[in-house]
């Protein structure tokens, strides 16, 4: 087993799933069923095309103003 990152966020009534290590995106009504489907999608894409090396992806936030003037 491989442990992936997933990227969640919403688009009017669905959730997109996205894993930045391997570029799979999917979609859902819950954020259970986009993670399920991001998690096939990898699956069924690993297949084809498996990872030599395993990168880690480092996650982190940061602030900006909202109305900053440059």
């Amino acid at each position: 087993m491989t442990t992936f990152t997933a990227i969640l966020h919403k688009e009017e009534d669905m959730y997109i799933a996205e894993c930045p290590e391997v570029g799979t995106v999917s979609q859902g009504l819950t954020i259970e069923e986009a993670l399920e489907n991001l998690k096939e999608a990898t699956e069924l894409y690993l297949e084809e095309f498996p990872v030599e090396n395993e990168k880690k992806t480092l996650m982190t936030t940061f602030e900006v103003a909202v109305n900053a003037k440059v």
